[in-house]
């Protein structure tokens, strides 16, 4: 089973998105969005980037 990701509209009635391992445990949230479509581009955007994406290690000196 692969990870989700959990849509949620805030008390501000701003949305953002959380990304749940199988585990239940959340690894990334996303900022907060003016409308439920901006936050599900944001979703779109992080399926469609994240297996590109390299690490940047700013903690080496």
């Amino acid at each position: 089973m692969a990870g989700k990701f959990m849509l949620k509209k805030g008390t501000t009635g701003k949305y953002h998105f959380n990304l749940v391992a199988t585990n239940g445990q959340v690894i990334a949230t996303s900022e907060s969005y003016e409308s439920k479509a901006a936050a599900l581009k944001g979703i779109e955007s992080v399926r469609k980037n994240a297996p590109e994406a390299k690490l940047e290690d700013q903690t080496a000196s």
